[in-house]
This record gives structure tokens, C-alpha cells and sequence, in this order.
């Protein structure tokens, strides 16, 4: 990524980056569970349940994956940021087994930020859309002290092909496309080398008809497991052992490093969770936050990503 000219460091301006900064799982679904479900039999993915993102029919062949996700800056360069937010973005349509087409910036910077700054982000964004195979074409800005991007994106998928938290069945084996770590190493300010090389790595995995999929972010792994396993009606059971960590984020956990969203993971899952035997620095991991994470695949198939566990009849999710 080029780097601005402009002296600035984003994470300076705010008081949490990145998927970190989300609202309370928990909260969340107190408030969505108040909202009353709109009928309409082409909304086939809304808020009943809510999944990835909402999926509208227009025909027997095509139907449109609307989502949305900002956030505010997760690293100092701005084109890195943009990048990173976009990625995160376009991940919702993916997890739902569809195609970008059209993305729009969702931007609130204080005045004070330099131009070219601002520029920056908006083309690291544009590059990803564009590797994504859409196009960013407008937005909207407010001002605002604390920096804040994200997209809204609109994609297509078939009626009969959606994937969704709620197909995994007992027998199937769950993989997980990118490792984990991102919240701790951001953090504890840590080398994010190896972290930014993942947060800009587009979910464009070619799948045949998982049975579930769900990206992980804010919610951590074992949050968006939970999800996955309620929807299902199934038990998610995940090996510790197994899962693909990033480098440095075991040790910081050990270490006793938490982050903001921790704890709001950890009591959004609450007595769900099951924990076998497992030292509570892979718990740590399990919990974090990630922002522009990887899929949470549910499938009889064999794929080429990290094996991370199965699913099996009961409910809740077994950290083994």
C-alpha cells in the first residue's frame, strides 16, 4: 500500500479501531429482537433471522445481497485503513455466497484531516472493490472528530444459493479461511505485518454448496460459532489445537493482553460455551475480535483451509 505524505497517524484519533469498536452482541440482538420482521416473501434473508447480510429476490434467477460495515481506523496509513475497511465490507457478501457488483463510501473525518489523507483511504477502498470485482461509486461524508469508513455493498447471488449460519448438520467439518489474532495485536500497538497481509485478503474462496458459512469478526470465532450453532440447531465443537493463530497473538494472550470486546464476546456466548481442558490463552483467542476475519465453513467437502473442528447433534458450541 502508498503511503500518504500527510504527518498523521489515524489510530491517534480514536479510542478503539476496527471490528473492536462494534456494539454488544448481546445488545444487538436484545434491540433487533424489538423490531418487527417485515413481510414480504422476495425478503428472503432479513431479520428473521438476521444473517450476513439481507437478500432480496428479483426473479428466479437473481437476487440482491445488500450489507453495510464501518468502522473506525484499525492502522495509521490511510491507505491501508480504506483497504482494510473495504475488505471487511465486501466480506458479508461473500459469506453469503454472493458477487459485488456496486459499493458506497460510508466516511465521517474531521476537517482537520489532510486532503491527501482522505484521498487515500478512498482509493485504497476503490482498489479493493475493484479486486472484488465491483466499483465504489459514491458515498456520503459527515465531519467528525473521530475518523470513521466503511461501505455500504450491493451484490447478486442465486434465489437457490444463498449460504446462511443455519445449514451446518452433524458430520461436517468446519475450516476457518484465515488465522486468528488480529484484536490482540492490534492492541497491544504489535507488529501487524503479517495481520495487515490478512485484513486485505479478499474472501473470494470458490466453494460448492457449503452447508453453512459465516465470516468472523467482532464477535470473535466463538460468537459467530454460536451463531452458527443456534441457527443450526447443532452442537460446534472446535479443536484449540487446530486453530490457525497469527504470529504473536498465542503469547499476548498468555500474557494476560485482553481486548474491549472480550468481554462482551465472552457474555454474549455465556453458558453456551463449553471449554474441555483448553489453557485460557486459546479461550482469549477464541473470543477475539477480528476485524476483516475469515470464513466459518460448515461442509461434508473437503477444502483446502485450516480444519478446525465438527459438528455434531446437540446444541451450543465445545472448545476442546
Amino acid at each position: 500500500m502508498a503511503a500518504t505524505s500527510a504527518p498523521v497517524r489515524l489510530t491517534e484519533l480514536v479510542s478503539c479501531g476496527g471490528c473492536a469498536a462494534k456494539y454488544s452482541a448481546a445488545l444487538l440482538q436484545d434491540l433487533v429482537a424489538t423490531l418487527a420482521p417485515q413481510v414480504d416473501e422476495n425478503l428472503l434473508v432479513g431479520l428473521a433471522p438476521a444473517d450476513d447480510a439481507a437478500v432480496y429476490r428479483l426473479d428466479d434467477e437473481r437476487a440482491l445481497v445488500f450489507t453495510l460495515d464501518f468502522f473506525p481506523p484499525i492502522v495509521d496509513d490511510p491507505a491501508t485503513f480504506g483497504a482494510i475497511a473495504a475488505t471487511n465490507a465486501l466480506s458479508d457478501v461473500f459469506a453469503m455466497g454472493g458477487t459485488p457488483l456496486v459499493a458506497l463510501s460510508i466516511a465521517a473525518f474531521p476537517e482537520s484531516l489532510p486532503g491527501d489523507a482522505v484521498s487515500a483511504i478512498l482509493e485504497g477502498a476503490a482498489a479493493k472493490v475493484r479486486e472484488a470485482g465491483g466499483v465504489l461509486a459514491g458515498g456520503h461524508t459527515l465531519r467528525d472528530e473521530e475518523p470513521l469508513y466503511g461501505l455500504a455493498v450491493v451484490g447478486t447471488v442465486h434465489p437457490d444459493r444463498i449460504w446462511t449460519k443455519a445449514g451446518a448438520r452433524p458430520g461436517d467439518t468446519l475450516y476457518l479461511t484465515k488465522p486468528l489474532g488480529t484484536g490482540l495485536l492490534v492492541h497491544a500497538k504489535a507488529d501487524l505485518t503479517e495481520a495487515i497481509r490478512w485484513m486485505t485478503t479478499l474472501n473470494t474462496v470458490p466453494l460448492e454448496a457449503p452447508h453453512a458459512v459465516t465470516d468472523v469478526t467482532g464477535f470473535g470465532l466463538l460468537g459467530h460459532a454460536h451463531e452458527m450453532a443456534s441457527r443450526s440447531g447443532v452442537e460446534i465443537v472446535l479443536d484449540s489445537a487446530a486453530l490457525p493463530i497469527m504470529p504473536g497473538a498465542l503469547k499476548l494472550a498468555a500474557s494476560g493482553v485482553r481486548t474491549g470486546g472480550d468481554p462482551r464476546n465472552r457474555a454474549y456466548v455465556g453458558d453456551a460455551l463449553t471449554v474441555q481442558g483448553v489453557d485460557d490463552a486459546f479461550v482469549t483467542l477464541a473470543f477475539d475480535p477480528q476485524t476483516a476475519g475469515g470464513l466459518l465453513i460448515a461442509t461434508d467437502a473437503e477444502l483446502p483451509f485450516t480444519r478446525i473442528g465438527r459438528v455434531e447433534a446437540g446444541s451450543g458450541v465445545r472448545l476442546i
